[in-house]
């Protein structure tokens, strides 16, 4: 009779409580047995599972520094303060550190861009009301007529 009351009274409490406490029983097997393994197949499977880990934290760490990278050259592109938590992430990966292509093409063109902008021409693009193809044809005239000029003189 009391084996029946723990029985039923025992489980609804340990629902209740939801199994808290866990209770092994003596016969449990370990936990490389629980896996279907010897315990030599779990200790490498362990280990594979760290080297994994490695793998990924170094893997993280890397990309953690690209991206920390990109933040510092916007920031100096931009002449914005420097911050150290970037610098220490870039140090933290040991290997060099780049810009991805991408990006790296990206930055390309837009400097290409700003020398372009910054430029005499580029500078008279901006000006409005200006015929960049009127001046241009002029230019190239002038310079047609110094070159014939130029030839007469040596002929003469």
């Amino acid at each position: 009779m009391a084996f029946m009351v723990k029985h039923v009274v025992g489980g609804q409490l340990k629902n209740l409580t939801g199994g808290l406490t866990e209770e092994k029983p003596e016969g449990e097997k370990s936990e490389a047995a629980a896996k279907g393994m010897t315990q030599e197949e779990f200790e490498e499977y362990q280990q594979q599972l760290e080297e994994e880990k490695q793998e990924r934290d170094t893997n993280f760490a890397q990309k953690k520094a690209e991206r920390a990278t990109i933040r510092t050259h916007f920031r100096d592109k931009y002449r914005l303060p420097k911050n150290e938590l970037d610098e220490t992430q870039i140090q933290a990966a040991k290997d060099d550190v780049e810009l991805p292509t991408e990006l790296a093409k990206m930055i390309a063109e837009d400097n290409q861009e700003e020398e372009q902008k910054q430029s005499v021409l580029g500078q008279l693009t901006n000006i409005q009301n200006v015929d960049m193809g009127h001046l241009k044809g002029k230019a190239q005239a002038t310079l047609e007529d110094l070159k014939n000029s130029a030839e007469k003189c040596c002929v003469m």
